[in-house]
């Protein structure tokens, strides 16, 4: 079954309204940065580095940025292990595992779509 806008808005009304934290969660999921960390993390649990590099382009402040914003909304676990150096891992909620679950086909589409988009 097939949920329209229109559907949305009558059964939340006020939903995406202006000061609706839809709006706020909404640009924290969909963010450059937001949807390619939650993305990665979607494989399983990562290092600060390992995350780093498969968030390719993301600079040290954007990422700890992210990572804060994405920790706090509920979406991602952050764990740190008594060590020496730090060793931080970082994996998904069950929260963003459920997000995770309806993003990655939206994904799917824009990597098999953009080219053609792009153009």
């Amino acid at each position: 079954m097939t949920v329209s806008y229109a559907d949305l808005r009558e059964t939340r009304p006020g939903a995406f309204s202006h000061e609706c934290p839809t709006r706020t969660v909404l640009d924290h999921v969909m963010s450059r940065w937001g949807i390619l960390v939650l993305a990665s993390l979607s494989d399983g649990t990562l290092r600060w580095g390992e995350l780093r590099r498969a968030v390719d382009g993301i600079s040290e402040k954007m990422l700890g940025s992210t990572l804060r914003t994405l920790t706090t909304d509920g979406f991602v676990n952050r764990r740190s292990l008594p060590s020496v150096p730090p060793h931080v891992e970082y994996s998904l909620t069950p929260l963003g595992e459920d997000l995770m679950t309806r993003l990655l086909p939206l994904l799917e589409w824009v990597s098999e779509n953009a080219d053609d988009i792009v153009r």
